[in-house]
């Protein structure tokens, strides 16, 4: 992967509000496959009970990190969008952890990217969720000759 495809992802990253808010951190972009992290914050917590952090903010930086991986893609993805994400939750993430996901761009049509992601805590026993989706391709514009 180019460092302007990386530099390109990133700031798809940095860009979004939503992205910043929750803390996410870019932790490795390669070649149609992203890592990204947030960290714990109480502010995210979905049950005061047990100090679980909230399924959307989970889902958030799963969609974030399947973005990613398709920008960063090697056939010159420029942006992107979600067009279906499916998450299947697997367990409550653990509370005072920070969460990673990894997504994989496995696929790519004239179209549409395909994405697979998993989330897991710092326990890295079990995935917290898994995630399928696809998304968007909107290439680089071809420059003319």
């Amino acid at each position: 992967m180019t460092d302007s495809k990386a530099k390109i992802a990133r700031q798809f990253i940095e860009a979004i509000p939503h992205s910043r808010a929750l803390g996410m951190r870019v932790d490795h972009l390669q070649d149609g496959v992203a890592e990204i992290s947030m960290p714990y914050d109480e502010a995210l917590v979905g049950d005061p009970q047990t100090g679980v952090i909230h399924g959307g903010a989970v889902s958030a930086l799963m969609d974030t990190c399947c973005g990613a991986a398709v920008i960063c893609h090697p056939e010159a993805m420029s942006a992107t969008a979600t067009i279906d994400l499916r998450i299947d939750y697997m367990r409550p993430a653990t509370p005072g952890q920070r969460i990673a996901a990894r997504a994989e761009c496995y696929h790519v049509t004239r179209t549409v990217a395909f994405v697979r992601a998993t989330a897991m805590d710092e326990d890295r026993k079990r995935p917290v969720a898994t995630a399928t989706g696809a998304f968007t391709v909107e290439r680089a514009r071809e420059t003319a000759k």
